[in-house]
């Protein structure tokens, strides 16, 4: 009984090692994700048809690199999580899914 402890405290051990951002599955991370893609694609639109004054162009602007950062940074942290799913103990090193390798 004793060396069971001493087991599930070496694995508890082992998952506390790994970054949080690797574990984390969180899908409102997702849908944060795909509201900031769609409100930017939007804002992308109006400020094409150019209707807009030039304070709205600004803000506008300034509203779109906000959410470029954001998606940018939920890619990011996507491409993390996907590396150390493919090699845990070396997530630099992973080497890419390529569904045209046999």
């Amino acid at each position: 009984m004793r060396g069971d402890r001493g087991r599930s405290h070496r694995q508890s051990a082992s998952v506390r090692a790994m970054p949080p951002t690797a574990a984390d599955a969180d899908p409102s991370r997702i849908a944060d994700f795909e509201k900031s893609l769609d409100e930017l694609e939007q804002l992308v639109s109006r400020m094409e048809q150019g209707e807009l004054s030039l304070d709205e162009s600004l803000k506008s602007f300034e509203r779109g690199i906000a959410l470029y950062r954001n998606c940018q940074n939920a890619l990011e942290q996507a491409e993390l999580r996907v590396k150390q799913l493919l090699d845990p103990s070396a997530p630099e090193s992973a080497v890419p899914f390529d569904p045209d390798t046999p």
